[in-house]
């Protein structure tokens, strides 16, 4: 059976370098299917430097639908197959390319959702946060008042995925990313992107640059206002708020602190709801950034199990 498979998979590569564009479409659409449908293929397509090669290149197409098939297809196969992808010279570039030039909001889709699944793998967020035309393009992604709203979401997980990375933090405070997250938070009434958007936020918190530039969008004052209850924020999105402020507090020290508290008691109730609401680890987070903020009057009132 792999022997079948293989053989068809050969064929469709040999047609996938036709200078015939029809060829080359139809050869790029079935393959799309199989790496769709049949798992077991997606070695096979991925372990071809060639396949490979001829569908990066179809990313620099400007016919729709031979970048959206290009990109769909290197979707899936970067759900098992991310070594092979990564190895093929000129993969990354023609992905930034895309990134920049969609032909479509499911062209970015694709191709944000690949870098995402590319980016679990911890050892390539560094590689690929080394590439300024891709971390360029997840910014300008969610800030284009244009974009779709899957297509922010997927660049939100991208950037996530690139954030976890304390490497790759301030290349994209230098890009833009804080304004254009704060402005998602402030601006887009949708739960499930704001939660992302503060997931996100959260991580960038985490270097040296981050207090700069949240207090040029008064970021501190968002956060805390997240954990409003008045604003209807979710229990996840009020656990992104309390780790981003925690790790400010850590990157920033006593000119962060001072910063927090001079917003009000109101910080504090916001802090302690989650450690008393939210999840176990949130509770711990919060806990310690009612330590750091050195609020004994209120560290009474949540669960001991946590701060003991």
């Amino acid at each position: 059976m792999d022997l079948v498979k293989k053989r068809a998979v050969n064929s469709l590569v040999t047609k996938l370098g036709s200078v015939s564009e029809q060829n080359r479409i139809e050869a790029l659409c079935e393959i799309r299917l199989i790496s769709k449908n049949d798992p077991e293929s997606r070695p096979l397509i991925a372990d071809s430097a060639a396949a490979v090669g001829y569908i990066s290149e179809a990313l620099y197409s400007p016919v729709e639908v031979l970048q959206e098939n290009a990109a769909a297809t290197l979707h899936n196969l970067s759900i098992s197959s991310k070594d092979s992808l990564m190895s093929t010279h000129g993969f990354l570039d023609a992905l930034s390319h895309a990134l920049l030039n969609p032909s479509s909001p499911f062209t970015a889709q694709c191709v944000a959702d690949t870098l995402y699944s590319l980016l679990m793998v911890e050892s390539y967020r560094t590689i690929i946060g080394h590439k300024r035309d891709i971390l360029f393009g997840l910014v300008d992604l969610i800030r284009r008042p244009d974009s779709a709203s899957r297509s922010i979401k997927d660049g939100l997980k991208a950037l996530f995925g690139l954030a976890l990375s304390p490497l790759n933090r301030a290349g994209l405070i230098g890009l833009g990313v804080v304004p254009a997250l704060f402005s998602l938070v402030c601006k887009d009434g949708r739960v499930g992107v704001v939660e992302d958007a503060t997931a996100v936020i959260s991580q960038i918190a985490g270097c040296e640059e981050s207090f700069d530039a949240f207090r040029k969008v008064s970021g501190v004052r968002v956060l805390v206002d997240l954990l409003d209850n008045s604003t209807g924020s979710s229990i996840r999105t009020k656990e992104n708020a309390v780790s981003a402020l925690l790790k400010l507090v850590q990157c920033g020290g006593e000119v962060v602190v001072e910063n927090i508290r001079g917003m009000g008691s109101e910080v504090f109730d916001g802090i302690v709801d989650v450690g008393e609401n939210g999840t176990q680890k949130g509770k711990s987070k919060a806990v310690v950034l009612l330590k750091e903020l050195d609020a004994k009057s209120v560290l009474g009132s949540v669960d001991k199990d946590y701060y003991e």
